[in-house]
């Protein structure tokens, strides 16, 4: 893409622009007292947000107006991730102490606590559903093992993985966007930061895990692949702490034809700074966002150009259906508007 737009002709070079630019992204509302991290759209009307102090969002009419609420008796939890199933049913996971995992089934109207530790030692990151039923909450190492949590009953009771992955000295997960873990056609993925950064790997029904090291800026604790997309093929990252460095914040897997893994690669052109979150849109096309703004890429993550300078935390598309939402600090929520064919 970016040989096409720089080489050929001017007329091309002006289309490769307006293609860039006619990707939008709308501010449909801002000024909560709250830091969104947690995104879950479930198609084109209902969505439910998460965030600090305890603030829980949901829309069922795509974004237009949005019904909020603090969880009472959690006003004070960082609700860092959440996964709606409907326009009543959702599970929300605090990242702190204590670690605790609360589920709705009247759309918000009441909350019950389905799991709590509070050993200072449990921090929870993520949390990905293979189904309805099948669900996965990853957290940082306890005994260099990384926590990996599960259910099989919806999200009623929880109980760690029998077989979790080792964590490397200096290895951690980000809370950041909800999606350092991802469940996709029977496979967990897990991106890792810190003193290394790593791709973890397991079926999600026979659990054993395989690992590779990424490409991405590691080395520091502020460094590492905060997100990975849903399909597995492009991650995200860099360096929260010096968010407008643009080097090595994304890599990708070359995938062979047959579906094996062949090598990971660093992106030829990078977005703009630090990413903490990537989502698939269709084709080749991938949005990213962060605290710098937000980036696209229309070849599978090869290339990459900015849309804004915005910052938002976590990008996210329907589950069923074409709405695409980002969220981030200050109650922000917005929609991205894909470039038309």
């Amino acid at each position: 893409m970016r040989i096409i737009c720089n080489v050929i002709l001017p007329v091309v070079l002006l289309f490769c622009t307006s293609s860039i630019k006619a990707q939008t992204i709308t501010l449909l509302q801002q000024g909560k007292p709250t830091s969104i991290r947690g995104l879950s759209v479930v198609d084109d009307k209902t969505a439910w947000i998460s965030g600090s102090k305890g603030y829980i969002a949901q829309t069922t009419d795509g974004g237009k107006t949005w019904n909020w609420q603090q969880v009472k008796g959690y006003e004070q939890f960082d609700f860092r991730d959440i996964e709606a199933f409907s326009a009543k049913e959702a599970i929300i996971m605090s990242s702190g102490t204590p670690a605790v995992i609360l589920k709705t089934t009247d759309g918000g109207t009441t909350w019950e606590l389905k799991y709590s530790n509070s050993d200072k030692a449990y921090f929870l990151d993520a949390m990905d559903f293979a189904n309805k039923k099948h669900g996965f909450i990853l957290g940082d190492p306890i005994n260099n093992k990384f926590l990996v949590l599960e259910t099989t009953d919806g999200g009623n009771s929880w109980r760690p993985l029998t077989t979790q992955p080792d964590a490397m000295p200096g290895e951690a997960a980000f809370a950041a966007s909800g999606t350092c873990l991802r469940v996709y056609k029977g496979q967990i993925s897990i991106v890792t930061g810190g003193k290394v950064a790593r791709w973890l790997s397991s079926p999600t029904n026979n659990t054993k895990w395989t690992s590779a090291y990424l490409p991405v800026k590691h080395g520091e604790g502020s460094q590492g692949a905060f997100s990975i997309d849903e399909t597995g093929k492009v991650v995200t990252g860099g360096d929260y702490s010096h968010d407008k460095v643009t080097d090595s914040t994304a890599c990708l897997f070359d995938i062979t034809t047959a579906g094996y893994l062949n090598s990971i690669r660093l992106s030829n052109t990078f977005p703009a700074g630090y990413q903490s979150c990537v989502e698939h849109i269709h084709d080749d096309v991938y949005l990213s966002t962060g605290t710098p703004g937000s980036n696209i890429s229309t070849d599978g993550g090869r290339n990459w150009q900015p849309i804004d300078n915005v910052s938002y935390n976590v990008c996210r598309k329907a589950k069923k259906g074409n709405l695409i939402l980002l969220a981030g600090d200050k109650g922000k929520i917005a929609i991205f508007t894909p470039a038309k064919n």
